[in-house]
């Protein structure tokens, strides 16, 4: 069930951090001022995507799904009311929301399943993932005219937001046209808590409307009691993100790649690295080397768009850049490989002997820990980790990671690592040992998925 998909749906501008009710501090905001302020900003929401379409031509392709004006196959609109819809906002939304999927189509292939992103790096994802088997569109904006438009060619039976995408209209009109709704592998940190208790008016309401909550942890349920959520609302499931799946070929994508890297110097993996957090990077692995001359930096930021920029920002501090594009394997004097391909990051680790993880030393919330742990690598990120705040907890805990405040002590930690094998072993057993255990949230997330979309075609 392939989707034609003519639109490009980034979160607004004025809502793009957190969930828009979030956003004002000091005035109360129900659902109405929130459409308004929505249809005020419309414009601006159009300037930046023309903004964004010059770095990321992918911006500038697929409009009018955003406003929900989606084609569909007669065999698809002949499928209206039976749609599972499944919304993930970007890359990491769509792989923890990848193994349900995958369940879903192996058990139930009848179900006929929309997937939604809101940017083209998780559009990317999902056809790489998926391919023809899902009907991928863009999300529309959290406009009435957008959502309706989109509810009409669908009108799904049922919603499943990946994690904590909460938007307001499609949660409303969603149920007002029959559909259930279910936040699965839900997280909310204690910030974004903070931020949905100044908006009562907006929230509450908002929350009240959602059948079932499968929070990811206890503290995580906690919170979302706090702001109103019932206990018959609440289920505690555990993270899918933990049900991690390593592809059958993985040995054979291990061995080419350790071809081009070479085999006789350590590896430290930056992953998903965002926009300012390479040069603090950079800066660590500097100092890295003047303890372990012979490390190699494996750099893999998160956006495709940013591979030329990083690529660039790497020669302008006299690092010798090999690109995993290029082909071309690592000599002696190269002290970079960057990373500029799309899907390979589990293979990017398989490769590593230790790993850091973007996005937390830059006000972005870290991104997915669990991955490196599963593979049996020694952990650390920086001290931004509201997108996976409990897992860190965890994983911290367990002594499969460590947080860094800044960009010396991560260098601390790695040149402590690199010394010590016997630290690097106990990490990432203990991180491998922490996935085993608590996985089982794919098949309880899954049996709450099939308990409200109600009886199978």
């Amino acid at each position: 069930m392939a989707g034609h998909c003519t639109g490009c749906g980034p979160r607004p501008a004025a809502f793009c951090a957190v969930p828009p009710l979030t956003r004002n501090k000091t005035r109360p905001v129900n659902r109405f001022a929130y459409n308004l302020l929505f249809t005020l900003i419309l414009p601006l929401i159009v300037l930046r995507l023309l903004w964004r379409a010059l770095k990321a031509p992918a911006y500038a392709r697929r409009w009018a799904e955003r406003f929900g004006l989606v084609r569909l196959s007669p065999q698809q609109q002949a499928q209206r009311g039976e749609w599972l819809w499944v919304h993930a906002v970007s890359v990491g939304e769509t792989l923890a929301a990848a193994p349900l999927i995958r369940k879903l189509r192996a058990e139930h292939p009848q179900i006929p399943l929309v997937v939604t992103t809101m940017t083209p790096t998780g559009s990317e994802r999902v056809r790489d993932l998926f391919g023809s088997d899902v009907c991928h569109v863009y999300a529309p904006y959290d406009h009435p005219w957008s959502v309706l438009a989109f509810l009409a060619r669908f009108q799904p039976r049922l919603l499943v937001i990946m994690e904590t995408e909460l938007w307001p209209n499609i949660i409303h009109y969603t149920k007002q046209r029959g559909g259930q709704v279910i936040v699965a592998n839900a997280r909310l940190s204690e910030k974004s808590a903070r931020g949905y208790e100044k908006f009562p008016a907006l929230g509450k309401p908002m929350l009240r409307q959602i059948d079932c909550i499968a929070a990811q942890a206890h503290n995580d349920a906690e919170r979302f009691v706090r702001l109103g959520v019932t206990a018959q609302q609440l289920q505690i499931t555990g993270s899918i993100k933990f049900e991690i799946e390593l592809p059958e070929d993985l040995a054979e994508r291990q061995r080419e790649l350790q071809q081009l890297i070479g085999r006789n110097r350590p590896v430290l993996i930056a992953a998903s690295t965002r926009e300012g957090e390479e040069e603090k990077v950079l800066q660590a692995f500097r100092q890295c080397l003047s303890q372990v001359p012979e490390l190699l930096l494996l750099l893999v930021p998160r956006h495709p768009e940013r591979f030329k920029a990083v690529a660039k920002l790497c020669a302008d501090q006299g690092l010798s850049v090999v690109r995993r594009s290029d082909g071309l394997e690592a000599g002696p004097l190269t002290k970079v490989f960057l990373g500029d391909s799309m899907g390979e990051m589990l293979t990017y680790f398989s490769v590593a002997d230790i790993a850091f993880v973007g996005g937390s030393l830059v006000n972005t919330g870290c991104h997915n820990v669990l991955e490196p742990a599963a593979m049996g690598l020694p952990v650390f990120v920086g001290p931004s980790q509201f997108n996976f705040q409990t897992i860190c907890e965890q994983l911290e805990e367990a002594g499969a990671l460590q947080t860094c405040a800044d960009a010396s002590a991560l260098a601390t930690a790695v040149i402590a690592a690199c010394q010590d094998e016997a630290l690097r072993t106990r990490m990432g057993q203990a991180g491998r040992t922490l996935v085993a255990q608590n996985r089982g949230a794919l098949q309880r997330t899954f049996d709450l998925v099939l308990q409200h979309y109600g009886n199978v075609p």
